[in-house]
């Protein structure tokens, strides 16, 4: 699967009219970088309390079915990565007072990317029950959309056609 490719100017690229430049990448790769859908999505994205996380991944989720119904399959995806970083932030949350999960800050050359880079895990903290909650509200949502049979057409015709 050819991989998120994070040398674009996303600040400056519109991929609602270039969608060719899009790539799925794995898991939530790019969800704060892609526009206008961040913008467009971003504000929306809550997970402080359950009933902020279901108010939040509702409006998401609609969001997604309008992307769905107008055949925008980027915006779709941008979506759908959005009410999986609810419920992966809301866990790290749920497991890590403060959502700290690594020592010390991301590599200048990596910031924007996911991931450890090296940096150790630092110590799960006794379960948070909201913010567990939380990313159960989202989780469903993601999986709801994971499981829209339009949403798996689309990304398999913008694979075939982009790669």
């Amino acid at each position: 699967m050819p991989k998120f490719d994070y040398s674009l100017n996303y600040a400056e690229l519109d991929l609602r009219a270039r969608p060719e430049l899009y790539r799925v990448g794995v898991g939530e790769q790019g969800v704060l970088l892609v526009q206008p859908y961040k913008s467009e999505i971003l504000p929306h994205w809550r997970f402080a309390t359950p009933e902020v996380a279901r108010e939040s991944s509702e409006a998401i989720y609609g969001m997604f079915l309008a992307y769905l119904g107008a055949g925008d399959f980027v915006g779709a995806d941008m979506a759908r990565k959005f009410l999986q970083m609810g419920f992966t932030r809301a866990r790290r949350y749920a497991n890590h007072r403060g959502g700290k999960k690594y020592e010390g800050p991301v590599p200048e050359d990596k910031k924007g990317q996911s991931g450890a880079h090296g940096r150790p895990e630092r110590p799960r903290d006794p379960e948070d029950p909201v913010k567990a909650e939380s990313a159960h509200i989202f989780k469903a949502k993601w999986e709801e959309a994971e499981a829209n049979v339009k949403y798996a057409r689309l990304k398999r015709e913008h694979k075939a056609r982009f790669g």
